[in-house]
């Protein structure tokens, strides 16, 4: 077969009809202004009332997390229940670390972080669990960080790239509570 050696005619495109990748001036120079405001630019404008309740709402559920955690470290029974109910501890620690950052990035965005203890329950994502039953226990657990998981999912799907410090924070918290639903997950197996 005889290779063919015809110079191919290529028609160049158009570009589609785009917006013009350019910088805000008007917002670079507010940032100039302000100086109070730290780290909170012209940037963060529409949507971090949106974002700092996002996040009182998550912290009311990892607060919500670390007493139902903590509850069953001192009240898990049976065979296999001192060992887990040292992991429900970590896991209590962990969660309240959750929590602590969560207020800390509340405050840099100029919120305040909400720690009543009148409406944690209302406002958390995960329930309480006073459970009385190893199995029962691990089971909560595993619900509350599964509905973690999709809460910080859908958080993080939602700031996209409003606010990436608060992005990078979520997907850091997310990767431990995913962490956790497998652990749990294993002890369910294996019972």
């Amino acid at each position: 077969m005889a290779a063919k050696n015809e110079t191919a005619v290529v028609k160049q495109l158009e570009p589609a009809e785009h917006e013009t990748l350019a910088l805000n001036e008007a917002a670079i120079d507010a940032s100039r202004r302000n100086l109070a405001q730290g780290a909170m630019t012209p940037h963060y404008g529409p949507w971090k009332k949106d974002v700092i309740q996002l996040l009182n709402d998550s912290l009311a559920t990892e607060l919500v997390c670390v007493l139902r955690y903590k509850r069953h470290h001192f009240t898990a029974q049976g065979l296999a229940s001192p060992k887990i109910a040292e992991e429900f501890l970590v896991h209590a620690n962990e969660e309240s670390g959750h929590a602590d950052r969560l207020a800390k990035r509340i405050v840099q965005l100029g919120g305040e972080p909400d720690f009543s203890p009148d409406s944690l329950s209302q406002r958390s994502h995960a329930a309480y669990d006073e459970s009385p039953d190893l199995k029962a226990m691990i089971k909560a657990n595993l619900i509350a960080e599964r509905v973690a998981i999709e809460t910080y999912s859908q958080i993080i799907s939602l700031i996209g790239d409003k606010d990436s410090t608060t992005r990078r924070l979520l997907e850091d918290i997310l990767s431990d509570e995913q962490e956790h639903a497998e652990e749990l997950k294993g002890w369910l197996a294996s019972d």
